[in-house]
């Protein structure tokens, strides 16, 4: 298994996968996508568990609360810590020097513990939705979108601090074909999905340009906390969009009924 591959997963996720990583943080970068897939899939699979429960239509809010357990384990929340950072440090620091002090502060403000609970309220009710509607497929593209939003962060933004930190090895050596491998990645997913699926990677990608551009005038650049951030603002509007269109999302997969 390559050494990339093997450091995306133990970076993302808590899957215990064998192997050495990679000497050179940044070669794991291409891997994200794949990574966001196998997440997805886990929560697809989960999904099923529906169509097991006795009942007209099932329970879609208590699958949908374990999907949602299973998604804060399996990534050790670690996409929520920095996006608590992140609301933290934007709503508490009045200056780039005093944003990156908030967020270097292990404590939890109210502006995070406010960040966390409403985006973990949002994806359940996303999920129960999407259960219901028989949606759920939509859930792989949805994490490989926003893993791969992380690597375009990565390689256009410079790291925030000066004193390095963690994210710093993922960072300082991102060059553009770590980001074009990723993104072709998640482009093949993204046609198989049909007209939807492009809609949804412009989306995203919208947003993290704006992200993007917020970062580096406010921050200075990236850092980790603010790279999971992004994955969790792209990752809930996109939930939250999918959820939206609901019953009509099973109808609109692939390209057959945008050429009919």
């Amino acid at each position: 298994m390559s050494r990339g591959l093997i450091t995306a997963f133990r970076t993302l996720t808590i899957f215990p996968v064998p192997g050495r990583d990679t000497s050179i943080h940044s070669d794991s970068l291409p891997f994200f996508p794949v990574v966001g897939a196998v997440l997805g899939l886990l929560l697809w699979a989960l999904s099923l568990i529906n169509t097991l429960i006795n009942g007209n239509g099932g329970w879609p809010m208590g699958v949908a609360a374990i999907m949602l357990l299973a998604s804060v384990i399996s990534t050790r929340s670690l996409h929520l810590d920095g996006l608590a950072d992140f609301v933290d440090a934007a709503g508490g620091g009045w200056d780039q020097s005093k944003r990156l002090e908030i967020m270097k502060d292990t404590r939890l403000g109210v502006f995070g513990a406010v960040a966390i609970i409403l985006t973990l309220l949002c994806k359940w009710l996303a999920f129960a939705r999407l259960i219901a509607a028989g949606s759920t497929i939509w859930l792989i593209l949805i994490h490989m979108l926003s893993r791969t939003m992380q690597v375009h962060l990565a390689v256009k933004l410079p790291y925030a601090r000066s004193e390095g930190g963690t994210a710093l090895p993922f960072v300082q050596d991102a060059a553009g074909y770590h980001r074009w491998v990723a993104f072709t990645i998640v482009l093949i997913a993204t046609l198989a999905y049909g007209p939807l699926g492009l809609v949804a990677l412009a989306v995203a990608q919208i947003i993290t340009w704006v992200y993007g551009s917020w970062c580096r005038k406010n921050m200075g650049g990236i850092t980790g906390d603010l790279l999971g951030a992004g994955n969790e603002i792209i990752e809930v509007t996109l939930l939250l969009l999918a959820a939206i269109l609901g019953n009509q999302l099973p109808g609109c997969i692939g390209w057959g009924w945008w050429l009919n």
